[in-house]
């Protein structure tokens, strides 16, 4: 199984922008869809993007479309979500994930390992 590190993340005043970053272990990652989900204090976990193995397809939750964009690099294995414009609700632990499917990546109890995340907090 591809093991995934996640990074990038910190302290971003409200309308700032940061980029995540997601390393994977091995090569076939290129071969897996990607998904970036986040989980906020007190709250379950929930997607946020998805992009397809091929980058020709992506998705976005709502509360994020228009804010942030869901990227890969297959050469270098690792998977980027952009997030501008960001607000104080937007704070959270972030976590990236793999898959063979998007449809996979769209249920959360289809996944059962996880990575460390990386903390986003946005506050002034």
């Amino acid at each position: 199984q591809v093991q995934l590190v996640e990074s990038g993340g910190g302290l971003v005043q409200p309308g700032g922008s940061l980029r995540l970053s997601c390393a994977a272990s091995e090569s076939t990652f290129e071969f897996l869809a990607m998904g970036w989900y986040r989980q906020a204090p007190g709250k379950q976990r929930e997607l946020v993007a998805t992009i397809d193995r091929e980058s020709s397809t992506t998705n976005y939750a709502a509360a994020v479309k228009g804010r942030f964009t869901v990227s890969r690099d297959n050469v270098k294995v690792t998977g980027y979500l952009e997030m501008n414009n960001l607000e104080p609700e937007d704070t959270a632990v972030y976590y990236c994930n793999s898959a063979l499917l998007i449809s996979t990546l769209n249920d959360l109890s289809n996944l059962h390992s996880w990575g460390q995340g990386t903390q986003v907090t946005v506050s002034s």
